[in-house]
């Protein structure tokens, strides 16, 4: 059984409305010719494994650490999810990805009506949305496979939320799946606004946003982030809050990041939310020099997790920092526009660790990524980065070297007011084991050296 893949067209006016709600607060200086594939590779330094990622081509794409396609399934994901094959009865190569349309067009969060999970040869072996409430999922920005067998989805809700104001909105909402396609368990974030931290000016700008303006296609929230916690110390060592089964989420317009609890559906912890003169401390561009410090600014972030037993930082919150305009009423950024990826003692909620431009021997807005975008720990300490508005993925050891550098030449077309552009958007990057991939499958580990841009000229 093969399902029929995504209509790209309403991935093509999600991605424009992201945009057009962005470049207020973006400055691009891309050049118009530039390297694709791998520009640094140092295999004896880097993680070595294969990276997944959708595209705007329309497929979800899994490469060698040469930048060689190994496969290539056709259909997007938000994310594709490689699944661990200790999920799926031991078998490997299998993804979940979007399978069908609604073509709403809302776009954004609302067009999606199935998804699914696949086998390496694209064969659909589940499948759910025609039985969710509405009859379709809408299931956006994340996912997962659960020990038992169940799937939790990220979803969206179109209703008016109550405080908000009568008009109908993107709501999100957390499902849980059984294989046999039953909703067992689900969590409404509208029914539990009041305790996700934001002032009653922040109400106020809220409730006026809406009001003025119409339904914007990423909700009024846009969570961006759904995870469970999995075992961590804190748990074992009496903090009932990092509950295994409790569930992290961040809202990348509220910039807060909070665990629910999963018996009761009520935040037990929660990460700011940053507003309007929550600026960063005068030493955030330093580096590590100052650390540990107090967390000082979130804006936009995306990808807030712990992370799993058995990593370096293990128990602490990892997440990329957009610094992109966000917040209730919107956080004031810093003059030079650069991003971070932040790594946060939950408890003591102190940065820890942090990367930017700086940390790489470059100025602070040679790393930026105002929306998408992600970071994940890897074995040997270093940590895999997607900056995905500009499509570059790399990989970073702890003092800000990077070892490995990927710029993805799946560019896909869309319009702004008719006018066709190029995209070579990634919403997120996964690191996938050698052996999560069926047996046999051929991968590269050859060394890049790094160009001289200085000295380097197109014949």
């Amino acid at each position: 059984m093969r399902s029929e893949g995504l209509p790209f067209a309403n991935v093509q006016r999600m991605i424009a409305t992201a945009v057009l709600a962005f470049v207020a607060c973006t400055v691009f200086a891309s050049p118009r010719v530039y390297p694709t594939g791998v520009t640094i590779y140092d295999p004896s330094r880097a993680y070595n494994c294969f990276v997944s990622f959708s595209s705007l081509d329309g497929s979800t794409h899994l490469i060698d650490m040469d930048g060689n396609e190994v496969h290539r399934w056709p259909h997007v994901g938000l994310p594709g999810e490689v699944i661990d094959p200790n999920l799926t009865g031991g078998k490997r190569g299998h993804v979940l990805l979007q399978l069908s349309d609604t073509s709403d067009p809302r776009g954004g969060i609302f067009t999606n009506r199935t998804v699914g999970e696949l086998d390496w040869d694209g064969n659909t072996v589940w499948e759910w949305g025609t039985q969710a409430p509405g009859g379709a999922v809408r299931q956006n920005h994340d996912w997962q496979r659960l020990p038992n067998g169940n799937t939790l989805l990220l979803v969206t809700i179109p209703q008016a939320v109550k405080g908000l104001g009568p008009k109908e909105i993107g709501d999100q909402a957390i499902y849980e799946v059984t294989p046999d396609g039953k909703l067992v368990w689900q969590w409404v974030a509208g029914d539990h606004l009041k305790e996700f931290g934001f002032s009653a000016d922040g109400m106020r700008y809220l409730r006026e946003r809406i009001k003025r303006n119409p339904p914007e296609p990423y909700g009024y929230l846009e969570i961006n982030d759904m995870q469970v916690l999995g075992p961590n110390h804190w748990f074992d060592e009496g903090d009932k809050r990092f509950d295994p089964k409790n569930i992290m989420i961040d809202t990348r317009k509220g910039n807060v990041v909070l665990i629910i609890e999963r018996k009761t559906g009520k935040v037990v912890w929660r990460l700011g939310p940053y507003f309007k003169g929550s600026e960063y401390s005068p030493d955030q561009r330093i580096g590590n020099k100052t650390l540990p410090r107090p967390v000082d600014q979130i804006s936009g972030q995306h990808n807030a997790h712990i992370i799993p037993k058995g990593l370096p930082g293990a128990g602490h919150l990892l997440l990329f920092d957009d610094e992109g305009g966000a917040g209730f009423p919107p956080a004031a950024l810093g003059i030079y526009a650069g991003s971070r990826i932040l790594e946060i003692d939950p408890v003591k909620e102190e940065i820890v660790w942090q990367y930017n431009g700086e940390n790489s021997g470059r100025p602070t807005w040679t790393f930026f990524s105002s929306f998408v975008s992600s970071a994940r720990r890897l074995p040997n300490g270093n940590t895999l980065i997607d900056e995905g508005m500009n499509g570059r993925i790399f990989q970073i050891t702890p003092d800000g070297t990077i070892v490995w550098e990927y710029v993805t030449p799946y560019v896909g077309r869309s319009t702004i007011d008719g006018k066709p552009f190029a995209n070579s958007l990634t919403y997120r990057a996964q690191p996938v084991p050698y052996d999560w991939a069926p047996e046999g499958t051929p991968h590269l580990e050859k060394p890049v050296k790094e160009l001289d841009v200085t000295k380097f000229r197109v014949p």
